[in-house]
């Protein structure tokens, strides 16, 4: 890949999602993995997760997210993405294991049709559980590039069955809950081996953090900064 084209590809802000569960006193994590014919991180065992959709910002939340979250989300960002980013996490963990954030009630106005399944179950979105852990970009010079937030929740929060994923689409397989001592012997991608640590150590902490990791990459240089609301000097 040329200069020319490295700096063509485009950075698109994206949403994963880490759910812990807890088994017999351990920690687990869902995780699945991607295809050999995917465009980005082919055959990588990977959390849930994907680019934002136009739509995620309309989406109307019952609940909203944590307000340090959302507070931490508009840090070193050029606009609010607050909302989208929480929707678009809910969406993607609905698509890829049909597990659901949602509470029950009625949508207002029309089902966006990537919600259709989540909206049948009588549930709306609620993103109250989600706490904003970690925060990264994928370096120049890979065919895709993401601004993806990380968000962590824990299993309880899932309305329904958490081992059911009849509903997941076929974008990442095996799809299983892993326990979080033993996912580093997978193939994984090298930033989700770093936000595992991260997650580790906040793997019985319902808080939101009130510092979040900020490994950001661009054409000049990489740099690992943290969000913490503190002004720039």
């Amino acid at each position: 890949m040329t200069e020319m084209q490295k700096e063509a590809v485009p950075v698109r802000d994206a949403a994963t999602v880490i759910v812990l569960r807890e088994r017999e006193g351990t920690p687990h994590v869902l995780m699945g993995q991607r295809g050999a014919g995917a465009a980005f991180m082919p055959n990588k065992v990977v959390f849930p997760g994907g680019a934002v959709d136009p739509g995620d910002a309309g989406v109307p939340l019952a609940r909203h997210l944590p307000p340090l979250c959302a507070d931490r989300l508009r840090e070193e960002c050029a606009r609010d993405l607050a909302h989208a980013l929480a929707a678009a996490a809910i969406r993607e963990l609905w698509e890829e294991t049909g597990l659901a954030l949602g509470s029950p009630g009625t949508w207002r106005g029309a089902v966006p049709p990537d919600w259709a399944g989540f909206a049948a179950r009588g549930l709306v979105p609620v993103a109250d559980a989600l706490q904003f852990v970690f925060r990264a970009i994928t370096p120049p010079g890979r065919p895709r590039r993401f601004d993806a937030r990380f968000f962590l929740v824990h299993a309880e929060a899932i309305a329904g069955d958490p081992d059911d994923f009849s509903d997941a689409c076929e974008e990442l397989s095996h799809l299983q809950w892993v326990p979080l001592a033993d996912v580093r012997r997978f193939d994984l991608p090298f930033i989700t081996e770093v936000v595992l640590a991260e997650v580790a150590a906040r793997a019985h902490d319902r808080t939101p953090p009130a510092s979040v990791p900020f490994f950001r990459n661009n054409d000049k240089e990489s740099l690992f900064l943290r969000l913490n609301g503190a002004r720039p000097t």
